[in-house]
């Protein structure tokens, strides 16, 4: 994203009371007593098994970690997870 781009994003939402998570498209989670968790705003799912999931984002990408993973529901920018959640990482675009 372009500095122009960014600052006119920045700008509009603070002009109009935005969250920047809705005008940067970054991701929102919800953790529900580390047993569920709802992830909004992802690119896509990248690896998925039962201790890992590794979501693709705007910007980076998501780790978690855990047992016993399950995907509960998956919509085209919102994703459901329930197992037993250990961690979970954000991974910048340059950060492996």
């Amino acid at each position: 994203m372009s500095q122009i781009s960014r600052r006119f994003r920045k700008w509009t939402a603070d002009k109009l009371d935005l969250p920047n998570d809705l005008v940067f498209n970054l991701p929102r989670l919800t953790l529900i007593g580390g047993k569920q968790l709802y992830i909004e705003n992802h690119r896509g799912v990248k690896h998925f098994s039962p201790e890992l999931l590794h979501l693709k984002l705007s910007e980076g990408y998501l780790e978690v970690t855990g047992s016993e993973l399950v995907i509960q529901a998956i919509m085209p920018d919102e994703i459901v997870v329930e197992g037993v959640i250990s961690d979970i990482k954000y991974r910048g675009a340059g950060e492996k």
